[in-house]
């Protein structure tokens, strides 16, 4: 299990490092692609830009099909100011209140990539009386470029224009008491542990009783990451997300969270009781929730059409959306339970 934790940190933090706001993705595609062939499969690129691979078992008319995504909230440039700045758009989740004071990147369609800070319009409080009275959100935030710029023109002349995608530092931390803090852990950590079960059954060559097949996907946060894609066989979606933690749910950072009901309407109820049936005969440190405002990818492929039978779990993560927070112990515990539910 040591082995194989270290494994899932050092993707995550391989994966954290590659820049993949929703609608950019195909730098991390390609580290998926090398990695999952370095491991020893076949790994496919779907249309849609996301990794689909095949791990082998038996049985493939009832096929698991496990997902992660790896798209990340982010931004895109929607106007190039008169004063050089840049007024964005979100992409996915993005809340302006999470954005003010980061760091990011500009990444241009042909001319690389520049350094900004995401700042409050007019940031300086020695200077901005009303500092404390404004509400952020997006309409009143800018990105102030690393660069001597002080009009459109000069923007422009860089490469940059509308449409350019702007991507935040993940401020990645593994702290010596486990914890681990990033912006990104939804859904990046969820990707890690993917890349280390497939790991897990290559190195100890275990053929699942089932086929499993694992998709990587690339548009979650705008809800149709897991809409297409799904191999003839498969019965059923298990899609690894975060877990939630925080005020009247029962899950924190060192436990797998098993979902019953999000705000999609419940998952299967056979399902989630396999899961939970599975975690007390192996004794995980598990908790049963219900997310009040929540969607994933296996929701989106019932939405498609799908018929399959779904469920959710996920490594326990704080502060969703902004910088989170987990816990080593939580990713041991998500682990143990795909093994344990795979047998």
């Amino acid at each position: 299990m040591e082995e194989i934790t270290k494994y899932i940190l050092e993707q995550l933090q391989n994966l954290l490092a590659i820049d993949s706001p929703t609608g950019y993705t195909k730098d991390v595609a390609d580290y998926l692609m090398a990695e999952y062939k370095k491991l020893g499969y076949t790994p496919k690129r779907t249309v849609k830009g996301g990794v689909l691979t095949d791990l082998g078992g038996e049985n493939p008319d009832n096929a698991v099909f496990l997902e992660a995504h790896v798209d990340t909230l982010g931004a895109m440039v929607s106007q190039i100011k008169s004063n050089g700045r840049l007024a964005v758009s979100p992409l996915g989740g993005m809340n302006a209140n999470n954005a003010e004071a980061e760091n990011c990147r500009i990444i241009t369609r042909f001319n690389g990539t520049y350094e900004g800070t995401c700042q409050l319009t007019d940031a300086s409080v020695h200077v901005n009386g009303k500092y404390n009275e404004i509400s952020r959100s997006f309409d009143v935030m800018e990105i102030l470029l690393d660069e001597k710029v002080s009009a459109r023109e000069d923007v422009l002349a860089l490469g940059i224009m509308e449409g350019d995608i702007v991507a935040f530092d993940p401020r990645t931390r593994i702290t010596k008491s486990g914890y681990i803090k990033s912006r990104f852990l939804d859904d990046k950590l969820s990707a890690a542990i993917l890349l280390g079960y497939a790991r897990y059954l290559k190195e100890n060559h275990i053929t699942p009783e089932r086929k499993i097949y694992q998709h990587l996907t690339v548009y979650e946060e705008v809800g149709h990451g897991g809409a297409a894609s799904i191999p003839q066989g498969v019965t059923e979606i298990l899609a690894v997300d975060m877990g939630c933690v925080g005020e009247g749910l029962n899950c924190k950072e060192h436990q797998v969270s098993i979902c019953a009901k999000d705000s999609g309407g419940p998952y299967s109820y056979d399902l989630v009781s396999q899961l939970i049936a599975v975690a007390k005969r192996d004794g995980l440190d598990f908790a049963v929730d219900v997310y009040p405002y929540y969607g994933s990818d296996a929701e989106a492929g019932l939405k498609a059409g799908y018929d399959v039978r779904h469920g959710l779990i996920g490594s326990g993560v704080y502060a969703s959306h902004g910088y989170e927070r987990s816990h080593i112990e939580g990713v041991k515990n998500t682990f143990l339970l795909l093994k344990g539910y795979l047998g």
